[in-house]
């Protein structure tokens, strides 16, 4: 008899056992190959919508450039540089996006008298990489498309980064790493990876409690290298010193905006938060448009790096000579 329970329990661990890693590795790969937008369509969407405009990317100078990264693949950037300046902003695109999508922010700090870079995260349009990891491995890219910068422009370079959702976790992470930018730009990202994980099993799955998330973060941990619970804007938000501007928009339901308040609140130093009346997930600029921009150049001209503004100061005190 004791040897037939034995055998039962034996059984009953197996399969649960077996029942969680199924679990483990559906959850871990829902994270790391996470469904990407097609890419035409992303093109087909900026065009229509009038934010791409294939008439100035055709004359505007630029340059293509495949930039090695430490993670062992190389990550596709464009330099945009319609001007004679050594102010240029690195813009980066949230999960499931490309780079076609960070031509709207490119238009705007053109306007403002910037350069920019764009470039495609890994596993997303032309850089390689197998997986995504919400900004763990992306903070590295994104140091080499800054390390690349620095060589191209020379020690005269003033840089700042704009990040929009993943992008803005990414330009926080990066900025608790080693805050050399003049300032950072972060619309609409998340203060803890775990929690937004955890926030979106909620509220569009049946799954309530935290053990899908907690297999999914043991299981990324073993496939890729990393545990989701270091993937932290919030903590790295502590560490930056430089001017941060965070942006969100109220009726945000996806990336809460209770996620920026908090980091605003938490962040020391020079910071502002911009909260919009309209727009849903990532959608600030495209509903607020000419505010946005206003947003933007008023925090610039704050801290000192708008070369539009400064431009606009040298005529106006010229012509009142």
């Amino acid at each position: 008899m004791r040897r037939r329970i034995l055998q039962v329990s034996a059984a009953i661990s197996s399969t649960f056992t077996l029942l969680a890693t199924a679990a483990g590795i559906l959850a871990s790969n829902r994270l790391m190959y996470v469904k990407k937008k097609d890419e035409e369509l992303i093109l087909e969407r900026e065009t229509s919508a009038k934010r791409y405009d294939e008439v100035w990317y055709a004359n505007v100078k630029k340059e293509e450039r495949w930039i090695e990264s430490e993670n062992g693949y190389n990550v596709h950037a464009i330099f945009l540089e319609p001007h004679d300046t050594d102010h240029y902003v690195i813009i980066c695109h949230g999960v499931t996006e490309t780079k076609v999508n960070s031509f709207k922010y490119a238009r705007m700090f053109e306007e403002l008298g910037y350069n920019s870079v764009v470039y495609d995260h890994r596993r997303h349009g032309g850089s390689g990489g197998k997986t995504t990891s919400f900004g763990h491995y992306e903070k590295f890219d994104l140091k080499a498309v800054v390390d690349m910068l620095k060589e191209h422009v020379g020690p005269k370079l003033v840089f700042g980064i704009h990040g929009e959702s993943m992008g803005a976790a990414t330009t926080l992470l990066y900025g608790g790493m080693r805050d050399d930018a003049a300032f950072y730009i972060s619309d609409c990202g998340y203060s803890d990876i775990s929690e937004q994980i955890l926030h979106v099993m909620q509220t569009t799955t049946p799954l309530k409690t935290p053990l899908a998330l907690k297999l999914a973060g043991f299981f990324m941990k073993l496939r890729d290298g990393y545990h989701i619970s270091t993937v932290s804007p919030r903590e790295a938000v502590k560490l930056i010193e430089k001017p941060v501007l965070f942006i969100h928009s109220l009726p945000d339901d996806f990336v809460l905006p209770e996620m920026s308040i908090e980091m605003h609140g938490i962040k020391k130093g020079s910071k502002s938060l911009k909260l919009f009346e309209k727009g849903a997930h990532a959608q600030s600029f495209n509903e607020n448009p000419a505010e946005y921009k206003e947003t933007v150049s008023e925090f610039l001209n704050n801290h000192g790096v708008n070369p539009a503004g400064k431009n606009k100061d040298s005529a106006l005190t010229a012509a009142l000579k």
